[in-house]
């Protein structure tokens, strides 16, 4: 059985998401209108939603009863 590659993130989910917009929207700048820059902006806007959930998951509005 092939045994899994495990590597300790350097950097927290919301900056290396933060990364990946700024470098997703650098590109498209890059890029005139077509589906290509289309595409790199909806990821961008994906990775950004994606951060606003995982604020909101960590937020302390949603801790359980003790």
């Amino acid at each position: 059985m092939l045994k899994r590659r495990r590597f300790k993130q350097t950097k927290t989910l919301d900056q290396r998401l933060a990364e990946e917009v700024m470098r997703l929207r650098d590109e498209a700048r890059a890029l005139p209108p077509g589906r290509s820059r289309e595409m790199l902006l909806r990821k961008a806007r994906q990775d950004e939603t994606a951060i606003q959930i995982e604020a909101w998951l960590r937020s302390p509005g949603l801790r359980a009863p003790t």
